[in-house]
């Protein structure tokens, strides 16, 4: 999907429980979403990395997949569409065996993963798996130390105080010599300062308005200015909402209306203005939860994403 902006449109596919009815999709399901969100000619598919969701008091518990294993699988089911995830929590998984995965299924896409990483945020899932909630930007910083240079170089020898990887290779090396690009979530001054020292690319979520992208933006270039890094070398991308309210059930009638700086709400027209403020604030793809996401949804957003291609 080239372009006048050639900024990329990807959607987030669900793959945990519905908080209303508690059903999960099948990966028959997610396989046929990402089919057609690949045929209706949207550049990617993102995947959410959780474990488990646990929400209110007391607590109810919401299931997920793993979304690795099912992003292995859309590696293979799929042809063209770019595959991510919003992003992996690098405290879930020893991070030189995440590069080493990383890897791996860039090989299998052929080129087509790109490699999110965060620090984690929702403590239940950290407490239900055993996996230490304490200092996760320190633990997140000594993962991605390791995480990028064997991505770029195929070698590290990292001590660290959470995570060590001593004379660590990657052999064989996947399709592309630096491995696939690394994108970090961020929007605290430790992360942002991480990002600009070791990411490809930047996100931010969840947005609707492409104004509500300045302020993160400026903070983002602040970072780069501080490292010394090329506010150009580092590409943007950012998570928003998309409604197109015609294709759902109407809302009850004391329902809150959207807020538009959380949520893109309207026709093809109003969602093809809004992509192209985000093309025109430096975005090179923004990743979409999209409302249906089915295929009429699907095909309506490639409109605004072709639409918002043209020269207003």
């Amino acid at each position: 999907m080239e372009g006048t902006t050639g900024m990329k449109v990807g959607v987030i596919i669900g793959i945990s429980e519905d908080g209303d009815t508690g059903e999960s999709p099948r990966y028959a399901d997610v396989r046929a979403s990402a089919l057609a969100a690949e045929a209706a000619g949207l550049d990617a598919v993102w995947l959410y990395d959780h474990l488990v969701y646990r929400f209110g008091e007391p607590p109810v518990t919401r299931g997920t997949w793993e979304a690795w294993t099912l992003l292995s699988a859309l590696a293979e089911a799929t042809t063209r569409a770019e595959l991510g995830v919003l992003v992996m929590c690098v405290p879930f998984r020893n991070p030189a065996v995440l590069a080493k995965m990383a890897d791996t299924l860039d090989e299998v896409s052929g080129g087509r993963f790109t490699l999110g990483l965060g620090a984690g945020w929702h403590q239940p899932e950290f407490d239900a798996f055993g996996i230490p909630f304490d200092n996760k930007v320190s633990r997140f910083e000594d993962g991605v130390k390791i995480i990028a240079p064997l991505l770029r170089e195929g070698k590290v020898d990292h001590r660290g105080t959470y995570a060590s990887a001593p004379d660590c290779e990657l052999r064989p090396r996947g399709p592309r010599p630096g491995g696939p690009p690394i994108l970090i979530a961020s929007f605290g001054p430790r992360m942002l300062r991480l990002t600009a020292e070791h990411a490809d690319l930047w996100n931010v979520a969840w947005l609707g308005d492409p104004s509500a992208l300045d302020e993160p933006l400026a903070k983002l270039h602040a970072a780069c200015d501080e490292v010394g890094r090329d506010r150009a070398s580092l590409g943007i991308t950012v998570g928003i909402t998309v409604r197109f309210p015609d294709l759902l059930p109407a809302p009850e009638p004391d329902a809150a209306a959207p807020d538009p700086a959380k949520v893109i709400s309207g026709t093809v027209e109003d969602v093809a203005v809004a992509l192209r403020g985000y093309a025109e604030r430096g975005a090179v793809q923004v990743i979409v939860n999209l409302d249906p996401a089915d295929e009429t949804g699907y095909a309506r957003l490639a409109e605004a994403a072709a639409m918002s291609r043209t020269p207003a």
